[in-house]
């Protein structure tokens, strides 16, 4: 039997439904049926969307809503980012008003921070005969995500070509956005129904104008401002934020909302495939190889992490897993490495190995360590619960307490590790080699990311002047207020380690190559 409640969830150009992170199953816990497609030229190959006009993208949402409208007695409709003005375009031209409208990360104008300047010479390009079919946009670092441990696992996954989202698009598909941003910009006063715009202040690809210009012209319209993602904002650090906002909207008590543990039948295994899962998990935690580390746990997985301070907690399911991760490298500034793992002992009868760990966090002098005992379980092929005891509890919580230094801002500071190279330097020659690294990275043969030319550009500035001075530039200057963060992002940090970051991350640059 149907819910009463359903929801239509769109997701962005070039993505999956991985574009709108956990929102299917935070809104099935609710008692929402979710409903979803795939767009017309998605999960295939990109250039399967050359010959796609933004006609059959409205084709294709208004088909799925005509389909399910009668179902529900209430239909909620949500986008993300193309996916949002697709939502936009449908509730328009549906008369929409039998549920609400969440736009979530809308790209009413492409005016993010790290868009260059040349990017409206696009709409030159789209009459030379040719290039529009030819010409790839390729996604860049950062790849829409501030939290640094998600930017890997995304960055890992386009390596290894899993096809969760297009690395690139072809300029005519863009072209075919753009045709749709203008189609909402001109009916967006049309739309009757309430609606939910969410939007994050430092998103990189379509700035807080496109939300403010939509709160304008909807007839009835919250804004929730987000402070601490960029544009995914449904996977990013704010994803918590955006589910409870999302369900207070829709006039659901996030507090109401329980986890559902599916039991599974208790399959035992060997003790030799036990013991080797524990060995890919051990070697991935110390590899600090993320990708490959959180598909071992359960969905429903639980770590605890004891302790009175900031990354203490008790972590239940594998989204949770990735606040933790993401906690250790915050509150380390980057440097959260596993020193060793003593051997594990197995039990087969438990199916739960014990295993003695030593970390770290810093570095050069201000490194400290602590150890303690890890207790794994495992079952069906995956584990299900880790929990870590210290083996001095105040240590532990005077390590991330103290944690690093932070910016006046109260930011942490972005801290690339410092290699043993770097490390070694003896300070008579740090200036010279400092100097020859900044001719270095002008001969890469790639050019970094925006997120790392922007890390080069904050350790440079603290290398050569030390912290950040002046006023911070307004947001008619994006360019330049996103470097002068990247510089006072890294305030209290000496100009020698200043240094020795940027050498060692042009170094891990050159060797990249």
């Amino acid at each position: 039997m149907a819910s009463a409640t359903g929801a239509l969830l769109i997701h962005g150009l070039g993505g999956t439904q991985y574009d709108l992170g956990s929102m299917h199953k935070i809104l099935k816990r609710a008692g929402i049926e979710t409903h979803s497609l795939t767009l017309p030229g998605h999960g295939g190959q990109p250039e399967d969307l050359v010959s796609i006009k933004a006609e059959d993208w409205i084709a294709a949402v208004t088909a799925k809503y005509r389909e399910v409208v009668d179902q529900h007695e209430t239909l909620h409709v949500m986008g993300m980012c193309m996916g949002s003005l697709l939502a936009i375009e449908l509730c328009r031209r549906e008369k929409h008003t039998k549920g609400h409208l969440v736009t979530l990360a809308p790209p009413i104008y492409i005016d993010g921070w790290s868009t260059p300047w040349y990017t409206m010479l696009r709409h030159l390009l789209y009459y030379v005969p040719g290039v529009p079919a030819r010409m790839k946009v390729e996604e860049e670092d950062p790849f829409g995500i501030k939290n640094e441990l998600v930017r890997a696992i995304v960055k890992a996954k386009f390596e290894r070509g899993e096809a969760f989202h297009y690395r690139w698009v072809p300029l005519a598909c863009v072209r075919q956005v753009d045709r749709l941003r203008r189609w909402v910009m001109r009916g967006a006063n049309e739309i009757a129904c309430p609606a939910l715009i969410v939007h994050a202040r430092e998103d990189e690809l379509t700035s807080l104008r496109s939300a403010q210009f939509l709160k304008q012209r909807f007839q009835r319209a919250e804004l929730e401002v987000l402070e601490n993602s960029y544009h995914m904002i449904c996977v990013d650090n704010d994803r918590e934020a955006v589910a409870q906002r999302v369900l207070t909207f829709f006039v659901i008590d996030p507090a109401s909302i329980q986890r559902q543990t599916v039991e599974e039948p208790d399959v035992p295994m060997s003790a030799a495939d036990g013991e080797a899962l524990i060995g890919t998990f051990l070697a991935a935690m110390k590899d600090q190889a993320y990708e490959t580390l959180f598909p071992l746990f359960a969905s429903n997985a639980r770590w605890e992490q004891p302790g009175n301070h900031p990354v203490a907690g008790d972590y239940v399911e594998r989204s949770q897993l990735i606040d933790l991760f993401s906690r250790l490298m915050e509150h380390s500034g980057g440097t959260f490495a596993v020193s060793a793992f003593g051997a594990p002992a197995y039990d087969a009868v438990t199916q739960t190995a014990r295993v003695s760990m030593t970390f770290r966090v810093g570095t050069g002098a201000a490194a400290r360590e602590a150890s303690g005992m890890q207790s794994i379980r495992v079952r069906n092929g995956r584990i299900v619960h880790v929990i870590y005891t210290p083996d001095d509890p105040a240590h532990d919580d005077a390590l991330w307490t103290q944690g690093v230094a932070s910016s006046p801002g109260g930011k942490r500071m972005q801290t690339h590790p410092i290699s043993p190279e770097a490390a070694a330097l003896p300070a008579a020659e740090l200036p010279n080699a400092f100097t020859q690294a900044t001719q270095d990275v002008k001969g890469l043969a790639n050019r970094p990311g925006n997120q790392t030319l922007l890390q080069l550009y904050g350790l440079f500035k603290q290398g050569s002047e030390g912290d950040a001075g002046g006023d911070r530039p307004g947001f008619t200057d994006p360019i330049g207020r996103a470097k002068y963060d990247a510089w006072a992002a890294l305030a209290g940090v000496s100009q020698d380690d200043a240094k020795r970051q940027y050498i060692s991350l042009v170094q891990s640059l050159r060797a990249g190559e």
